[in-house]
Order: structure tokens, then sequence, then C-alpha cells
């Protein structure tokens, strides 16, 4: 509860610390606060404020003190020197120094008080969400380290029972129910050789209605994972609506955000060019743009842009890119980074190659040989590819064969689950990647 209360509550705080302060500011000054430009101007600084604030993380993402001190601290100076910004191009000072830099010192405090809420929620989520869990061993190994790294849910693994450990042999033998009780478990997941076995589930169906929760595998990693589980990657579980392709209304809203969003970002494509001109003359000589052949929607091919990141004789040779590739020179690594890379395909937006977000398109010979591995790998295909993904803010950019099937389970989560409130979620944890310079 405190963890899902504690956002609202920091971003009133912001607004009500922004407008706060204007409010004393035109009490002082002797002028009506609603009725000047000014009053636009905060509502535009608290804007900035609540993007730099997300973008770094807060409330609920720093998980050390010194992570929450250095968001606490960056996020309100950023918001501040970003409307500075706009006052020395505009030269006028749009707001008074009350407001802008009272807010960087009120923000602060208000900033490490709304994380240690969020943090002492998610302590308690941890010690809520206690998993048994009935699965073949290899469910287990992956299931463990899932769990270990960033779930959308926090859970425990307790425990691990084989299907065969928790059939119960006579009446009065029932494993399941006799290990969750001592282990203080509060979620049974089942996979699907378990679900298979009456008496296990008659067991788990006990348990559920004396307050366990009970999940499939399945539901399980869709819940608090944000993916499919590698096990249920098959064409029978892979038969769901797909919000792109079954509702019009979703593509049509889509395809608009697209194009207001390319539009925006062609203004910023056309201000970072002098900067990666200068950048390429001294440390990355060589044609500016970068060319290659992507599988997009329906299958068809097209020519994804971007800033040419490597040397010239390596760019082409078609092998996974690595996150050390040898290939990215100095002032490439730079771009990549900070993703100014990526800036180009506002083109292919604006074309209909790519919309903002949905899954990465790859390489025409990637796709035909996972197309020949993973029979429904082409499943993806069904969407229109994006900038930026499910798959590329819960795991990043596929190194081998292996990543590409482990962004696979992310990508077919985003399929089953696509809509307008999750395509937000998406860019909001992408400005984060890129405010923390989280490229690859």
């Amino acid at each position: 509860m405190l963890r899902r209360l504690a956002r609202p509550v920091f971003f009133l705080g912001v607004v009500v610390i922004v407008f706060g302060l204007g409010r004393i500011h035109a009490a002082r000054e002797g002028y009506d606060f609603t009725s000047t430009a000014r009053f636009a101007w905060e509502i535009t600084y608290g804007v900035l404020l609540i993007i730099s604030s997300y973008a770094a993380g807060l409330p609920d993402l720093p998980r050390s003190s010194r992570q929450r001190l250095t968001s606490a601290i960056a996020a309100p100076l950023a918001g501040a020197l970003s409307i500075s910004a706009v006052q020395l191009v505009t030269g006028d000072a749009l707001l008074p120094r009350l407001v802008v830099f009272g807010t960087v010192l009120l923000m602060v405090p208000w900033a490490l008080l709304c994380t240690a809420m969020a943090r002492g929620g998610r302590l308690r989520a941890e010690l809520r969400d206690r998993v048994v869990l009935v699965a073949v061993p290899t469910e287990a190994v992956a299931l463990r380290d899932e769990l270990e790294a960033e779930p959308e849910r926090p859970a425990v693994l307790l425990n691990h029972l084989l299907p065969l450990q928790a059939v119960s042999t006579d009446i009065k033998s029932k494993p399941l129910t006799e290990l969750v009780i001592e282990a203080g478990a509060t979620l049974v997941v089942l996979d699907r050789v378990a679900i298979g076995e009456p008496t296990i589930l008659s067991q788990a169906a006990a348990l559920h209605e004396n307050g366990i929760r009970v999940r499939t595998l399945s539901l399980f990693y869709e819940e608090w994972l944000g993916k499919l589980p590698m096990s249920e990657l098959e064409r029978a579980s892979l038969l769901f609506d797909i919000r792109e392709v079954h509702g019009a209304r979703y593509l049509r809203l889509k395809r608009m955000i697209d194009l207001v969003s390319s539009l925006i970002g062609a203004l910023v494509l056309l201000l970072a060019l002098p900067v990666v001109l200068i950048g390429n003359a001294f440390a990355n000589r060589g044609p500016l743009f970068y060319r290659q052949e992507r599988v997009g929607k329906s299958g068809h091919t097209f020519t994804i842009l971007k800033f040419r990141t490597m040397r010239e004789t390596g760019e082409a040779g078609g092998s996974w890119t690595t996150a050390d590739d040898p290939r990215v020179t100095k002032f490439g690594r730079f771009l990549r980074k900070t993703h100014l890379d990526e800036l180009p395909q506002v083109v292919n937006v604006l074309r209909g190659d790519l919309s903002i977000v949905g899954p990465r398109p790859e390489q025409p010979r990637y796709v035909a040989e996972l197309v020949e591995k993973l029979p429904f790998y082409n499943l993806r295909h069904l969407v229109r590819p994006g900038l930026t993904g499910w798959a590329q803010v819960k795991y990043g950019y596929a190194g081998d064969e292996g990543d590409a099937l482990e962004k696979l389970q992310y990508e077919f989560w985003y399929l089953r689950n696509q809509s307008l409130m999750l395509d937000a979620r998406i860019i909001g944890r992408t400005l984060r990647s890129v405010a923390r310079f989280g490229g690859r």
C-alpha cells in the first residue's frame, strides 16, 4: 500500500511546492497569482520537475542511500536548469528565483521522505509474496534467477517440489499442503505437469479456499515478471488478441501519437546534427548515417537509419553486436550511451516503418534463422516494430540467439498486454534509461 501511495503523494507534493511558492511570491509582491503569464510557466516548471523526477526513478526505484540522495538532488536540479535555460533563451525572467531555487531546496527532503515511504512498502511486499513452486527442476532454477533480478512484483522462492513429490499417495498424505503451511508461504505456483495431477490440484484448491493464492507458472510469469515462460511459447498458448491487430481505435491513436512524437523528435534531430558532425570529424570519421535492412510489420523489409557508431569495415559484417564491441569508436560509444544514435529513426517513424513502442526489428538473416528454430517467432511481425519496447527496457539488447529467445518472452508478453497505458509506461522507463546513460 505504501509503495503504491508513494508515487502520487510525491508528485502531488511537487505540485504543492511549486504553486505554494508561487502564491507566496505573489502575495509578497502584490499581484494576482493566476492572472499573469507566470502561472502558465509554473505549470510548465511543475511538468518539467515531474518528468525529471520520473526519469531519475523517484520515488520508488532508488535502493541504496546513495542512490536516493543522488536522485533527490539531481531531479530538481535538472528541472531548475531546464527552466533556467528557457529563461536564458527568451531573455526574460519567466519565474521568480524564489520559485525556481526554493523548489530545489524543498524538493530534496520531500523526495527523500517519499523514497523512504516507497522503500518501506517494497520491503513489506517482499514479505507478502512468499512462493512455493511445484515444477520440474529447470523451472525452479530459472524462476529463482528471475526473482533475484528485477521482477515487476517482488517475491521470494521459499521452496520447490517436484510434481511427483507433491502427489498425494493416500487420503492422509498432503505433501504440498504441509510444505506451504510449514514454510509460511502465501503463493503456490504450478507448472503444466503439476496441473495435470488431480491430487496436486485438490491440495491447491484447498489452500486457495484458506487464503493462499494459486497461480499457473504462465500466469505467475505474466503478473510478477512481465514475460511469458519459455515452456509456454508454443502455438496454442499464443492464440490471444493483439490490440494493434484486433483494435482499430488503438491502432489509430497509436499512429497519431507516433506522428506527433516523431515531429518533436525531428526537431531534436536537427539540434543534435551539429554535435554529431563535430564529433564525427574528430573521433568517428566516415559516413554520418548507417543504413541497414530490417524486417518490419507483416514481414516487409525496410531500411533503418541510425547515426554511425562503428568503423566502416566492421558495421556491415552481420555478426551480433556485443556490449564491448571493439568495432565501436570512442564517439560512437558516446552516441550509444546517450541513445543519440537512434535519433535518425524518427524518419522511419514518420514513414510508418517504425512505431515509438513495439518489438525491435531484426535483420532478415537473423529472422530467417530464428523462424526456422522457433515456428512462432513470426508472431512478433504482426505489429509495427518500435524505437523502444518492453524487451528493451526489461532485458536490453540481444547479443546472440539465446538473448533473442529471452527477449522473445518479453515481446510476447507485450503483444498480449498491448495498450496505450503500457506504451506510456515503456516510454517512461526508456526516458529513465536515457537519463542514466543506460545505453549499450
